[in-house]
């Protein structure tokens, strides 16, 4: 909003986006690649290098959570809710390093996170055996997920709305 406490064109874009983003999300969170592992996040790193890191937080964070309702709960609600604030770091170190270095290596940073990093914080909980049945398939669909929001930010995101 601005001084007069009126809402302007910008915000209304940027909720616009935001929403039809969330929307996207919802349909990728349908299109599993293996167990919970969807094309859920790619939406929410589009909206981080687009509409900013936060934003971008809020959309990937809440895109897993609606795989997770689509696919039952299978780790519980609270590691669920814990891995969509990983997810959420996640989206928010992808733009900063976006944005401090490059696409190449924010896709390289991002993958990393996104799979083999937060897989290994479920270790203390699920033990070596979940890691060695997750990080294969985590990794890939991170990678894809990633690559393809970089690639559309790159192709119309850059030219019609300078990131914040």
């Amino acid at each position: 909003m601005n001084r007069d406490n009126k809402v302007s064109f910008k915000d209304i874009k940027t909720l616009t986006l935001l929403a039809m983003l969330i929307a996207l999300s919802a349909v990728g969170a349908l299109i599993k690649i293996y167990n919970t592992v969807a094309f859920d996040s790619l939406p929410g790193y589009f909206a981080a290098l687009y509409l900013g890191g936060w934003y971008g937080a809020l959309v990937i964070s809440l895109g897993h959570m609606l795989t997770a309702v689509t696919s039952g709960f299978p780790l519980g609600l609270p590691i669920h809710l814990l891995i969509a604030v990983e997810m959420a770091v996640c989206a928010w170190l992808f733009k900063f390093f976006y944005k401090k270095f490059n696409k190449y290596i924010a896709v390289l940073v991002g993958t990393i996170l996104n799979g083999p990093i937060s897989i290994l914080t479920m270790v203390p909980i699920f033990g070596w055996g979940f890691f060695a049945g997750w990080v294969l398939p985590l990794t890939i669909a991170s990678f894809v997920n990633i690559f393809l929001a970089a690639l559309l930010y790159e192709v119309i995101g850059s030219r019609f709305y300078k990131s914040r």
